[in-house]
């Protein structure tokens, strides 16, 4: 397992990434009981495992994927093996499900139940479209004021790009950005103040990680231990804080819908299609690779929804008495 983190943080992958593969190989393992070395199975053991997630353990398409993912990452790049293109487990069926949408009334009543830091990431996130962890991981020098733009580095597949800033929030996150500078100059004046860069940019830039605007937006409230170099940071808050929150306020907001933090991003996508903006415009604006992917929100659309008439409202009429 040693081996397999070393060579994860060779190739630079994320730590999320590392604990999910580290995982999937201890699993791998201990399927076969630890009787053999994973050099000493071979693709139809793979097979094997991958068919039994799905039969016996009835996973999702995406974690089935994601499995493979790491037992391929694990013949491939630390065993030097190749399994060749012949693995076939019984596959997952992948089932296309529309995303729950919030209206704009929930979506409002929603943000009115939160507060503090948690009620800023759930409007930034819904003004913005981002993802969860995209939130978290903003810092200060992504976030532009003047052209009302908000940069996000190193999204999911590693990409970049732009997206609108609400006017809305410019106050309230201007005095929260102001609370983290503070902050920031304090663990200075403590000795700290480091914060964690990407690919090996503290190298390059010696003094980037102690500068304000390398700051993260979020920023936790004690300092930690990085698991990697074991330098004391102050990283970004944890994801699981805001997905409490977000929860805690569907229910005290009385939304009867399976809604979660990905929920307002999900909400932000159909609230632009139904106010006309241009859908390779919005692709943009998410980060989709694929159209196909940003075309699932039409399908929840409401001004298309809405023209249509209801054939039981044709037959008894549409002024809601009851037959």
């Amino acid at each position: 397992m040693d081996q397999v983190r070393e060579t994860l943080r060779y190739y630079h992958y994320a730590y999320r990434t590392e604990q999910t593969y580290c995982q999937w190989v201890s699993r791998y393992i201990y399927f076969f009981n630890k009787k053999k070395h994973p050099k000493d199975l071979g693709a139809k053991d793979v097979e094997r495992f991958l068919s039994h997630l799905a039969t016996g353990e009835n996973v999702s398409a995406s974690t089935q994927r994601q499995a493979l993912n790491a037992l391929v990452f694990l013949y491939r790049d630390v065993l030097d093996q190749s399994l060749g293109d012949s693995i076939a487990p019984v596959r997952v069926k992948r089932k296309r499900r529309p995303p729950t949408v919030l209206t704009q009334g929930e979506a409002q009543r929603l943000l009115k139940v939160m507060n503090s830091t948690h009620a800023l990431m759930a409007k930034l996130i819904y003004g913005t479209g981002m993802r969860l962890m995209e939130c978290v991981r903003l810092r200060i020098q992504d976030v532009d004021f003047g052209q009302r733009h908000v940069f996000i580095r190193f999204g999911k597949g590693g990409k970049d790009r732009t997206t609108i800033l609400p006017c809305v929030i410019h106050d309230e996150l201007k005095q929260h950005i102001k609370r983290v500078k503070d902050l920031h100059r304090q663990d200075l004046e403590e000795g700290f103040g480091e914060v964690y860069l990407p690919n090996a940019l503290a190298k390059k830039y010696r003094n980037a990680p102690r500068q304000t605007s390398w700051q993260y937006v979020f920023p936790a409230k004690k300092l930690s231990t990085d698991p990697r170099s074991e330098t004391v940071r102050r990283h970004h808050v944890l994801e699981s804080g805001l997905q409490k929150a977000v929860k805690m306020a569907v229910i005290k907001a009385g939304i009867d819908k399976r809604a979660t933090v990905h929920t307002l991003r999900h909400s932000f996508a159909t609230h632009m299609l139904e106010h006309g903006v241009n859908i390779r415009v919005l692709q943009e604006l998410l980060g989709h690779a694929d159209v196909k992917t940003t075309e699932i929100y039409t399908h929840v659309m409401r001004k298309d929804i809405d023209a249509i008439q209801n054939p039981l409202d044709r037959l008894y009429g549409s002024s809601g008495d009851s037959i």
